[in-house]
């Protein structure tokens, strides 16, 4: 009896993902076979039997004439969940025997790191019976794929970002005031240090430049340091692009001693950080700052995320999904042995990675791509930032300009801001915009 086709999409939108399931529709269907849209990633497959998911739509043919122009648009036209079906024996078994009574032998799933490990585990629990590819998708681009490649939807969600941050900044000029930008991120800087060194902000934070346990009080000293140096240069306007996985790294105990915050996980233990609202907190950490010293300042807080998810993707994303969908047919239809794997592409050539590759041996999840702060990137946005920097402590002149800024005296501005000057290289000249 001939195999059947499945699509499921986990996890965040992410912009091109209604590219992936056109160009798998399209050439499994050229290759004789049918193909099967899966609602609301593993939600339904968990809670429904093969016959309520067909009853309750949530499981319906795609023909090419459904997806041939899907590629435009943002979203995904399959929806998407955060659900986990890794936490229970009986929902893996569920999701399995679904698969297998709807006739399902091929199953491509596009998600980022959590979809990944659950696909890696449906596969286990599937013994053979049903065959995995998985498409890496999000715009945090945190998955090591190899060359660096990035995800799919991180080139389109940078240059949506990108085009916003050129608004705020002038907005921020106009009106002489400072804007405190939360970037979605939750482990990796890669997206808020991207946006924020092509549009030219006035400095970025990223959660790589800071150990694994940082204090909110460092990263406002970070940001209160930059806007005195600021004033010092003669301006009182500025835009500081945060990743919000700077949170990740912050104490738990910490973050639950703040007013008005309360913890909220997702199905896969992330706290969700987006209900923290990164971008307000340090607003008003320092905006009291200056408050405590006489010297009123205007913060605006700000967070992009969800703005740049569901965004129509941008050619070169439109291109690479269609090679990764195209990627995930050839490697479930064609002589690719093994159970499953993640479809990338390393030189302009689709490569098929085991789902055991991309585990870290210690905490058995996938691994996560970090930003390197050596790299040459990393150390040219640097370069353009405005923040202080150990030669401000060296210069006398310079300490006595940024301590009257702050109201204090040189030895106290010293001894308070001089630890952060190291974060994470010392080579930032202040000559940002």
């Amino acid at each position: 009896m001939p195999k059947d086709l499945g699509i499921l999409v986990g996890g965040g939108p992410a912009p091109g993902i209604n590219g992936v399931i056109g160009a798998v529709t399209i050439e499994a269907r050229n290759r004789g076979v049918r193909v099967w849209g899966i609602y609301d990633g593993w939600q339904g497959l968990m809670r429904y039997d093969a016959e309520s998911l067909r009853a309750h739509g949530l499981v319906r043919e795609l023909r090419i004439e459904d997806v041939s122009r899907i590629h435009f648009d943002g979203g995904s036209i399959l929806r998407t969940s955060r659900a986990n079906p890794t936490r229970r024996p009986e929902d893996l078994d569920r999701v399995v025997r679904n698969l297998q009574e709807l006739g399902i032998g091929y199953l491509v799933t596009i998600g980022g790191d959590d979809t990944a490990f659950a696909a890696g585990r449906v596969a286990e629990r599937a013994a053979g019976a049903v065959k995995f590819a998985h498409v890496p998708k999000t715009i945090d681009n945190d998955l090591p794929l190899p060359g660096g490649a990035p995800t799919f939807g991180f080139n389109t969600a940078r240059h949506l970002g990108f085009q916003l941050l050129q608004n705020i900044m002038e907005d921020s000029r106009s009106m002489n005031r400072w804007y405190f930008v939360a970037v979605m991120g939750r482990s990796a800087g890669h997206l808020a240090l991207g946006i924020g060194k092509a549009a030219g902000a006035t400095l970025v934070l990223i959660p790589e430049e800071f150990g694994e346990r940082v204090s909110l009080q460092t990263v406002c000293d970070v940001l209160e340091g930059a806007m005195l140096k600021r004033r010092v240069m003669g301006r009182e306007d500025g835009v500081a692009v945060i990743a919000e996985g700077i949170l990740e790294r912050v104490p738990e105990e910490e973050l639950g001693s703040l007013e008005g915050v309360r913890i909220v996980r997702d199905p896969y233990g992330h706290i969700r950080l987006a209900e923290l609202d990164l971008a307000y907190i340090l607003k008003t950490m320092v905006e009291a700052r200056f408050a405590q010293r006489g010297d009123p300042v205007t913060i605006v807080h700000k967070s992009l995320g969800y703005e740049l998810r569901c965004a129509p993707p941008v050619a070169s994303d439109s291109e690479y999904v269609r090679d990764l969908g195209y990627g995930a047919v050839e490697f479930l239809l064609g002589d690719h042995p093994g159970p499953g794997a993640l479809v990338c592409l390393e030189g302009g050539r689709l490569r098929f990675l085991d789902f055991r590759e991309l585990l870290d041996p210690h905490t058995g999840r996938p691994r996560t791509r970090l930003v390197d702060v050596h790299s040459t990137s990393y150390r040219v946005a640097r370069k353009y930032m405005i923040r202080l920097e150990p030669q401000d402590f060296e210069d006398p002149d310079q300490l006595r300009r940024l301590a009257e800024a702050a109201r204090t005296t040189p030895e106290e501005f010293l001894r308070r801001y001089r630890p952060v000057a190291d974060l994470p290289l010392t080579t930032g000249t202040g000559s940002g915009r």
